[in-house]
């Protein structure tokens, strides 16, 4: 199976838009995997639904905005934005037509013969209808406010990826044609159990078989869904920002009015409702999706999450690392860490029994003195943040940098900025100019011999719900060396120091491009390089250059990408010696690893890991820290790691200088995330 492909306006680079959504046929390809259980499949048609939404409210929002700024700006691969749109549209186009087939004639058909239905409201039962319609007038009606539109109410606002009704009817007492519209509310279930089994309806479906109670007097032509992607990018002048918590706060609020960037409609639309929807909204024809499925499928994770576990992946709760597992009382990790670095790999190894408990036994520690953490995203109950809230309350230091503008999580991240602020927590909101990527938390105490700091360097969020299914790895340690440096680090970010002069961690934006660059050319320089790259995106042209030069002079490179990817592996002359793959299944790849075989002398490599994609933004506008990592055994599992995507031959896709992405399938039969759990498992059973 291949997907994705690319006209070569610039033969050296891959478009950053195509690529995306070529990633996302990838997630698609898992719905279409009949080897996927079958809730599953329902879920990763909802993921995909959801990674589209963000798509059009980020990069084509974005795109359209240039058009209209009169941009013409051209990216590394030679496309204009108003380029890059039409080849978006066509692509979109025949991703939503495979997910749309997928859901309707394959996967809801299976689910039915799994008790489990999706149904329209006129496949239901008269009994069934009349069930519905009590529930309609006792729970939906009161909540719904139609909307009349005629010369005294103008057209009103509808707000980024709403449910809507358009309404079309005819007023009883003189024919008059009226026009309304009615929001779904996103407080109500967007599926409507029927009744006890697991049978469901569309709740628009129920609104819309009720349009007579809305619109007494009234004779009900038309009703048709339709959905409204928006521009929901903040726009932020930080430099002339006071308060930037003050700032991010406004901006959230005016988020809400971005232009739109994509109508959704139901396939059936009338051309009259269409037409006035476009004019009223402000969009283009091109920016039309008309849809056969209920819109917003996004919510079909609902349905994916019912309790049935004979269609699904098995469970996996993760192992407790060895190091840090104990058959009687909780083991001390200052004790565990003292005598050496622990790797953490999540969800393979228990996030909520290595990270949280880290964090937890330093907020109830009485030799702890202070926690220094950064947050970038985390889940709505966060146990860590209990424990740093705990921590300050227990009267420890505790300071906590919070990026405010950590996309689609603004809110969410005052909230807790707040929260903490009131318990007595330090609270730095991030820094102008630059968003805090990093994941690193450092615990302060002070023992017998003086003071010792013990760290955590990670990929991922301190996010515990996320660490379910996000695959990524941190390193526990008490390193003089990394503690110097997390103190220097916290210290640059909540003051002023600049230029710090780091052992362990390369941070960007200061160092971190130099310092990769150089650890390619060492390997350019020993005359037998090799290197390992893991990661979620490739874009930054100078980085693709650089490895281009690396090819060229002789490097063997493999290049694990998740994602995003914009160079053009296996092209004779350019880039011989490069191979591309991307590992999609049941968990996210999300961790970051870049090994170098030969980077202090010949046979003498480092390793990293950390926080930063090679991507402009991570390179140049981001706090990020890769830490490397010293231990040669800890070296060796990151090595088994990446060896074991190289050579899946059931999750990994490969990718062509033609930037056509094929499944793997070949005789070894090695699936990385089972593989991985079978690791893991051995390993607690040692």
């Amino acid at each position: 199976m291949t997907v994705g492909g690319d006209d070569q306006n610039d033969p050296r680079f891959l478009n950053r838009e195509l690529s995306w959504l070529a990633f996302n046929a990838r997630v698609l390809q898992l719905a279409e995997d009949p080897h996927t259980p079958l809730l599953e499949r329902l879920g990763f048609l909802a993921i995909f639904s959801s990674n589209l939404d963000e798509f059009f409210q980020v990069r084509v929002a974005g795109l359209h905005d240039q058009v209209a700024a009169g941009i013409s700006r051209r990216t590394i691969d030679g496309r204009s934005p108003a380029e890059q749109l039409v080849e978006i549209r066509n692509a979109v186009e025949k991703l939503l037509a495979r997910h749309e087939s997928c859901l309707r004639d394959t996967v809801v058909p299976e689910l039915a013969a799994h008790s489990i239905e999706l149904l329209d409201w006129d496949q239901l039962e008269p009994s069934e209808r009349d069930g519905l319609s009590v529930r309609f007038r006792q729970r939906m009606f009161p909540v719904l406010t139609p909307l009349a539109v005629d010369p005294g109410h103008p057209f009103p606002y509808i707000s980024d990826l709403s449910l809507n009704l358009a309404v079309r009817l005819s007023d009883s007492s003189d024919g008059r044609r009226l026009f309304a519209r009615v929001k779904v509310p996103p407080s109500l279930d967007r599926w409507v159990r029927v009744d006890d089994r697991a049978r469901f309806v569309p709740i628009e479906q129920v609104i819309a078989a009720h349009l007579d109670q809305l619109f007494p007097g009234t004779k009900v032509l038309e009703c048709h869904a339709f959905r409204v992607t928006r521009n929901a990018d903040l726009t932020l002048e930080e430099e002339e920002a006071d308060d930037l918590l003050a700032m991010v706060e406004m901006e959230l609020r005016r988020r809400r009015f971005g232009r739109a960037a994509r109508l959704e409609v139901a396939a059936d639309i009338s051309e009259e409702v269409l037409d006035l929807l476009v004019r009223e909204l402000d969009v283009g024809v091109a920016d039309v999706y008309r849809s056969s499925i209920p819109l917003e499928p996004r919510s079909l994770s609902a349905i994916a999450a019912l309790d049935r576990p004979d269609l699904r992946w098995p469970e996996w709760r993760g192992i407790t690392e060895p190091a840090l597992a104990s058959d009687d009382e909780p083991v001390d990790f200052f004790e565990v860490l003292r005598k050496g670095d622990v790797l953490v790999h999540h969800p393979y190894v228990s996030f909520g029994s290595s990270v949280v408990e880290f964090i937890h036994q330093a907020s109830i520690d009485p030799d702890v003195l202070a926690i220094k953490l950064t947050l970038y995203r985390t889940s709505g109950d966060s146990p860590i943040i209990d424990s740093l809230i705990a921590a300050a309350e227990r009267g420890k230091q505790v300071a906590v940098l919070v990026e405010l503008k950590a996309r689609f999580d603004e809110a969410a991240n005052i909230s807790w900025a707040k929260r903490m602020e009131r318990a007595g927590v330090h609270v730095a909101y991030g820094l102008v100019g630059l968003k805090i990527h990093t994941k690193v938390a450092m615990v302060v105490r002070e023992e017998a011999d003086g003071i010792h700091r013990y760290c955590h360097v990670g990929t991922g969020n301190y996010n515990h719900h996320t660490a379910k299914v996000y695959e990524d790895i941190g390193l526990l340690t008490a390193s003089p060396e990394l503690g110097s440096d997390l103190s220097d680090l916290f210290n640059s970010l909540t003051g002023y120091g600049r230029s710090i002069d780091f052992q362990r961690l390369l941070v960007a934006p200061e160092q971190l491009r130099e310092r990769l660059c150089k650890l390619i050319d060492a390997e350019v320089e020993s005359g037998r390089g090799r290197m390992i790259m893991k990661m979620n995106s490739l874009v930054d042209k100078a980085m693709i250059e650089k490895l281009y030069e690396a090819s060229a002079a002789g490097v063997e490179i493999d290049l694990i990408v998740r994602g995003i990817c914009c160079l053009r592996p296996g092209v004779a002359g350019l880039s011989d010696r490069i191979r591309v793959r991307s590992i999609i299944g049941r968990y996210l790849e999300h961790s970051r690893i870049f090994h170098f075989a030969n980077a202090a002398g010949i046979g003498k490599s480092r390793t990293f890991i950390g926080s930063a994609d090679l991507m402009n933004r991570n390179l140049d506008r981001r706090v990020e820290a890769l830490v490397s990592v010293e231990d040669p055994v800890l070296v060796g599992r990151l090595l088994e790691f990446c060896e074991i995507e190289l050579t899946d031959d059931r999750l990994a896709w490969t990718l062509d200088g033609a930037g056509t992405w094929t499944k793997r399938h070949g005789p070894a039969a090695i699936d990385t995330h089972e593989r991985m759990q079978q690791v893991a498992g051995a390993r607690a059973s040692v």
